[in-house]
């Protein structure tokens, strides 16, 4: 043994140290702050970049309503301990404060001075009122009292009124007013924006351009037709962000179909832990607003823009304008799925890999329908998690159940701000005869899988379907994931015994091939991470690829130090949250971790070892988080073909090439663009949409 070796190995006696932890909050803003990046990035089309733009605001408000409500109720609770990183909840609520001013000035500064210079080069303004032509005024009059005063409504707070419940997320003017005869104290008053109205309004122009306004904007330049016999005395928009976390005693549910329902609606409501106001708002105003919703210290976010940036979408998705956007991509489409004979016959003739979104999801959709038109399949049993607004795969499993086969659906009803989509279709399948399971106490499913049994000669075949990502048309277009079609029979008795226990929550028998969590998807990973390493000890090559969403779990960034000490080459590719600090002497010196945001987002989880030349390769459901390995229902599955096994392969070492659009992790956490100009160009997502 090296001396290296031993020094590696002395440090790795203690890898629970804070310097070695990133927070995990602080961790997340990179990953948006690298969408932002992408916004801001004049190389990609500009309908694109305004997409970007309106993603990192709609993700800064998820992490808002979860994540920064999260940390204030551990405050308010009183809860001081520190996290791995060694910061407690208090100086993650400054650092993360501090950070997401910085990214909102930076975002901001991008919309005004890039992007609407960029839309006005393509003769599409957004017009501020003193922009305005008397032609465009004119129509601005018309169309309020013709299609916007009938709507709004103002809510003034005084003695006999208190002040108003605002909704999360909802775009609202704040004013002062003072009564025109008798002066005195300042009224607050309050209107609503109203969400049922397009927030973007086209006006009359020329030939050569197209001009837009703001609702807020047209309702502002009308306000005294809402308060008359008042003198309006300071206005500027506000939107507050509230606790959306679901909290509920799950094992006192009787009903928890119903218990989601009564939660859902508290959600609107819930605490304030963000208030954006327009920065030219009077103070008195926005201290008004501070202390009516008790805004928590550092909660207020001055903004120089419109609010809720999700704006954006609109202009993203006029018609029109496709120069503007990235290139149409058709995807791959295999001609097995069009007979439910020959799609059984390939299946069981051999395993087949799709690489979403480069290969159609419709396959899988063809998957469903054509077992449920087969009259030789006698039952379906499948998991949901997240589902599209109109899921070809829910219609297909209801018409299956008129076709007479048994279909067993567990609908994840708990998936976040996807509940009420899933309860609609929980409803839609149990009316028309399907079983359907709404999961398990204190365990969320997360696994993707679907199970055919198909009555063939004298024998019952099985055949599963095994995916990283959620059985939804919709994001299949936009994220990368990968699925697996087998008739492998250890595979399909998995299957069999995984859906017995979420059905009857039976004990679950042995798995043959299958890795489930809770029970047992940590422990493998652990074993194979320390096989790796044992492997380097005994001078034998030692290798680990992953490809994940998000790597947090502190034993298992333990066990990659670990690795690393003992000289296993490790590479991460993490395209979120990542709290293990790369490139730590003696520590992680042999591990690099990088993130790839391009045009699709990166969803897929591999798992690869080298395992002494004997090399195994894994997909997942789950990333590597304590809440996926110890409270959700996951399935990491092998890859046994070899020509898919070599398929995978290259597809990370396609990703490990990237120079376009991957960052690498720096020790602090920071990223930096990995572009080598010795090397040729490559933009792994463009790769694989060109390649065959």
């Amino acid at each position: 043994m090296t001396k290296k070796i031993k020094k590696n190995l002395a440090v790795a006696k203690s890898l629970n140290q804070i310097e070695y932890f990133i927070n995990r909050e602080l961790s997340w803003l990179e990953f948006n702050h690298r969408v932002l990046e992408e916004a801001q990035d004049k190389r990609n089309p500009l309908f694109e970049r305004l997409k970007l733009t309106a993603i990192a605001s709609s993700n800064l408000d998820e992490f808002f309503m979860v994540r920064v409500a999260s940390i204030w109720d551990q405050i308010k609770a009183g809860f001081d301990q520190p996290d791995a990183s060694g910061a407690t909840p208090r100086e993650v609520m400054g650092k993360v404060s501090q950070r997401i001013h910085q990214m909102i000035d930076e975002q901001y500064h991008c919309f005004r001075y890039s992007l609407k210079t960029q839309l006005r080069r393509n003769n599409l303004r957004l017009l501020r009122l003193k922009d305005l032509r008397p032609k465009q005024k004119k129509f601005i009059a018309r169309h309020y009292f013709k299609a916007i005063y009938p709507v709004v409504t103002p809510l003034v707070v005084d003695r006999s009124r208190s002040f108003p419940l605002v909704q999360n997320r909802s775009l609202n003017i704040a004013l002062f007013l003072e009564n025109e005869e008798k002066k005195g104290q300042p009224l607050f008053a309050t209107v609503q924006v109203p969400s049922v109205l397009d927030r973007v309004l086209e006006l009359p122009g020329d030939k050569k351009e197209r001009c837009f306004i703001l609702l807020e904007d047209v309702i502002k330049t009308n306000l005294k037709s809402l308060f008359r016999g008042f003198r309006i005395l300071s206005i500027g928009c506000y939107r507050v962000t509230r606790n959306a976390d679901l909290g509920f005693d799950e094992e006192g549910a009787e009903d928890l179909l119903e218990t989601i329902q009564q939660s859902l609606k508290m959600r609107r409501w819930g605490s304030v832990v963000r208030l954006e106001v327009e920065r030219d708002m009077d103070a008195s105003l926005r201290g008004f607003l501070e202390e009516a919703f008790e805004v928590p210290e550092g909660g207020t976010y001055e903004i120089s823009g419109p609010l809720d940036l999700t704006l954006l979408f609109r202009f993203a998705s006029l018609p029109g304008y496709d120069s503007l956007c990235f290139d149409t991509i058709t995807p791959r489409r295999g001609t097995v799925f069009k007979d439910g004979g020959e799609m059984f016959k390939a299946i069981a003739g051999k395993d087949m890999l799709l690489h979403h979104p480069y290969d159609s999801f419709d396959q899988v959709v063809d998957f469903i329908r054509l077992a449920a038109e087969d009259p030789q399949v006698l039952a379906i049993k499948q998991t949901l998690y997240r589902v599209s607004g109109s899921s070809p795969i829910v219609e297909a499993l209801a018409q299956a159940v008129g076709r007479g086969k048994q279909v067993t659906v567990l609908l994840e009803i708990r998936a976040r701000f996807d509940e009420e989509n899933n309860i609609v279709w929980a409803k839609r399948l149990e009316q028309a005869g399907c079983h359907v399971i709404y999961g398990l106490a204190g365990l969320k499913t997360h696994c993707k899988v679907t199970l055919v049994v198909r009555q063939e000669e004298d024998e019952l075949r099985r055949y599963v379907h095994l995916g990283t990502g959620n059985y939804n048309d919709v994001t299949a277009r936009l994220y990368t994931d990968l699925g697996l079609f087998t008739a492998d029979p250890d595979i399909g008795d998995d299957a069999s015994s995984l859906f017995n226990f979420l059905s009857g929550q039976s004990s679950m028998l042995p798995m043959r091939k299958l890795v489930t969590a809770p029970a047992g998807m940590r422990e493998r990973f652990l074993s194979m991470i320390r096989g790796e390493a044992a492997n380097a000890r005994r001078g034998v090559k030692g290798r680990i690829i992953a490809k994940v969403n998000s790597l947090v779990d502190e034993e298992i960034i333990q066990a990659l130090y670990c690795a690393s000490s003992a000289g296993v080459e490790i590479d991460l590719i993490v395209r979120g949250i990542c709290c293990l600090r790369p490139g730590l002497p003696g520590v992680s010196d042999n591990i690099r971790v990088r993130s790839i945001v391009g045009r699709f987002l990166e969803h897929s989880r591999i798992f690869y070892f080298y395992s002494a030349g004997n090399e195994k390769l894994f997909l997942s459901s789950a990333d590597l988080m304590s809440r996926n390995l110890d409270h959700r229902v996951e399935l990491l599955f092998p890859i046994e073909d070899r020509d898919i096994h070599s398929r995978i392969k290259n597809l990370l070492e396609i990703n490990l090439k990237d120079t376009e659009k991957a960052r690498a992790m720096n020790p602090d956490g920071s990223y930096r663009r990995v572009r080598d100009r010795s090397k040729e160009p490559l933009n792994a997502q463009e790769f694989f949409i060109t390649s065959s």
